[in-house]
């Protein structure tokens, strides 16, 4: 099993980023995937979460109305938009195949900097 994310950077605030993350190894199309994020020395949190069908999306309240998960089940990958980023967001981002973030894989790190 494979979740390889990329698409992170340095951006002002008010700005946006579009993550992407691609998964090999398991049957993507019928995996609900979260986008979850983790600040250097605090605990991981979970952002955002698709069911299989990309129907059903969750958000947390701090990232609600601002960012946007979706997932391309042919191309096996999910995606992260983030409009209006505030330096809070700053965080290495990383999806998985569960809520927790045990099956994460490597992340891509946002920074939302002046």
């Amino acid at each position: 099993v494979q979740l390889q994310a990329y698409g992170g950077g340095l951006v002002q605030p008010g700005g946006s980023l579009r993550l992407s993350c691609v998964a090999s190894g398991f049957n993507f199309r019928s995996t609900p995937m979260y986008w979850l994020r983790q600040v250097p020395g605090k605990g991981l949190e979970r952002v955002s979460g698709i069911s299989s069908a990309g129907s059903t999306k969750h958000y947390e309240d701090f990232v609600k109305g601002r960012f946007t998960i979706s997932r391309d089940n042919v191309k096996t990958t999910l995606y992260l938009q983030m409009d209006n980023l505030q330096s809070e967001d700053t965080a290495m981002y990383f999806c998985a195949r569960d809520e927790r973030g045990d099956s994460r894989g490597q992340g891509t790190l946002v920074t939302v900097s002046s």
